[in-house]
């Protein structure tokens, strides 16, 4: 690559101009490093290495800070660009840009209609020549001002994918907003943020920071049900519809609403969200957004009212941290935590269980269920451990359950063939596992995470689809009986006569394949 800068006279200079002459090569000698390095398909190390070649060494830092890793480099997950994407994807009025590889695009785009997004994301696509000389950042400043029509939009959404992102394309240089349209650009690559998870806390985060400094320096919209009458509590994480409400039901006693729930669905929720009396880290993960309401000044409490010892540690943290008068906070103590416990009672149940996930509510689900009576051995999340996780954590480990955060799939399974449940939680391929092992499970997110799970409404509601799991054993050992003796492997399938393995076949290309496994391990390039 020439040693020469590169660069368009018409970018004005106070936009994106480089520092210096020599920044701008390193720049470029990073852009041209992802491509030689087979873009997305190179590994995790020569990715951050680009990346901070490229000038995004402080990007890299934070993302190690805010979402530290495991013993293993990163949990067996989707894209995480896919939970950044569809948090603005459900946004009201809010438009998305993604740039990045086009099957990367292809496949979030896929994923996310398919999860029922309704509107069009655009895309900004590359080349080796506009990645290396920056026409890349001039073509997705064009498509911003394509898009930024304040009839259409209140914000627009930019993401850089891995390969932009290791290129050093610099959104930051983006214009704040056009027209009166918010422009917010956001890197999520998956080399840098581990999980889904907490891409949702990535746009979160971008978005309450932009809506406290346009809070900090003049009157801001209201929300579209006005401004509540009782001071509010902020609620951070994806939950149950159901869930809000009877969290609000919990807090009036003590004069307190439930506010906006963050990830939000528009942007004036932002304000609202920022402008509570405390805010409750229901999914602990959330850094990004849990730092930019300290700086608003708001106090952050961890846990959520899940059983009926986290309703009574839950109301007494939230009220206390509000100011709320002790017998206020008793009142509403006395209210619900009986009728959870008894609500646990009537609703008991029995059987060894393992639980993993990724979407962050998972030590909260164990309690529960531990709550309900259930003999949980093993608690896995792809989420990391934080401070606001730790009383949770605490709560399950003094019962005996193995907690273990960034939990891989080969832990989870390890779990499973330890502890030899009669239930196993987790996700698609741990469910798989389970069910070729004659084992009732359960898919975590479709069916735990996608119902009520706090106050009395969670405790009679996850029981019901525990037990008539559990209940369902019989079945599955009937199913393996009539299934006995049928090949698996390469003797799967049905044959009129006993299946012949080719053993000459698989000696004359097990040399062949050998080789390929060894330059796979040596990161070497191996097929497209």
């Amino acid at each position: 690559m020439a040693e020469t800068l590169i660069r368009d006279p018409h970018i004005p200079k106070d936009i994106d101009a480089p520092p210096d002459h020599d920044a701008e090569l390193a720049r470029q000698a990073a852009a041209q490093s992802a491509i030689d390095g087979a873009g997305c398909h190179a590994g995790p190390e020569q990715m951050k290495a680009a990346a901070k070649a490229a000038g995004n060494a402080e990007l890299m830092e934070g993302f190690e800070r805010d979402y530290p890793k495991g013993p293993h480099e990163q949990p067996q997950s989707m894209c995480p660009a896919f939970g950044s994407l569809r948090v603005g994807l459900r946004m009201r009025r809010v438009g998305t840009i993604l740039s990045g590889s086009a099957c990367c695009v292809y496949g979030l785009t896929f994923t996310s209609h398919f999860y029922g997004a309704r509107r069009s994301v655009g895309y900004v696509p590359f080349n080796s020549e506009t990645l290396v000389t920056g026409k890349l950042y001039e073509d997705i400043r064009d498509a911003v001002q394509e898009m930024a029509k304040p009839d259409d939009y209140d914000a627009v959404v930019v993401t850089n994918l891995c390969v932009p992102t290791a290129s050093g394309i610099p959104l930051g240089a983006l214009p704040k907003e056009i027209d009166g349209v918010r422009i917010v650009g956001i890197d999520v690559p998956g080399f840098g943020v581990p999980t889904h998870a907490e891409a949702k806390d990535v746009l979160s985060g971008a978005m309450l920071k932009y809506a406290r400094e346009e809070a900090a320096s003049g009157p801001v919209m209201a929300p579209r049900e006005g401004v509540s009458e009782r001071p509010t509590v902020t609620l951070v994480g994806e939950m149950f519809p159901a869930d809000p409400v009877v969290i609000g039901q919990m807090l009036e006693p003590m004069g307190l609403a439930a506010g906006p729930v963050v990830p939000v669905r528009e942007w004036r929720e932002l304000y609202a969200a920022l402008d509570c009396a405390v805010v409750a880290g229901i999914h602990p993960f959330y850094t990004a957004s849990f730092r930019e309401f300290a700086a608003a000044g708001r106090p952050v409490v961890g846990s959520a009212p899940v059983g009926a010892d986290g309703v009574d540690a839950w109301l007494t943290a939230i009220g206390d941290k509000a100011n709320v008068a002790r017998a206020k906070i008793d009142a509403a103590r006395n209210a619900f935590v009986g009728a959870t416990r008894g609500a646990l009672a009537a609703n008991p149940i029995k059987g060894r269980i393992t639980l993993s996930g990724y979407e962050g509510s998972e030590l909260l689900v164990g309690r529960l269920l531990v709550e309900a009576g259930a003999d949980l051995r093993y608690v896995g999340t792809a989420c990391p451990k934080t401070a606001l996780s730790k009383d949770d954590a605490d709560w399950l480990e003094a019962r005996g359950v193995e907690v273990r955060y960034r939990a891989s799939l080969e832990q989870d399974i390890a779990a499973f063939e330890e502890f030899e449940p009669d239930l196993a939680i987790g996700t698609t391929p741990v469910v798989q596992h389970a069910k070729q092992a004659s084992t009732p499970a359960l898919y975590f997110t479709n069916l735990i995470s996608a119902r009520p799970l706090m106050g009395p409404a969670g405790a009679g509601s996850i029981a019901t689809v525990i037990n008539a799991a559990i209940a369902n054993k019989a079945r599955f050992d009937k199913m393996s009986e009539f299934f006995e003796g049928v090949g698996t492997g390469d003797t799967a399938g049905v044959w009129e006569d006993k299946p012949q393995i080719n053993t000459a076949f698989r000696k004359k290309y097990a040399a062949r394949g050998k080789v390929a496994n060894n330059a796979v391990d040596a990161g070497e390039a191996v097929g497209t």
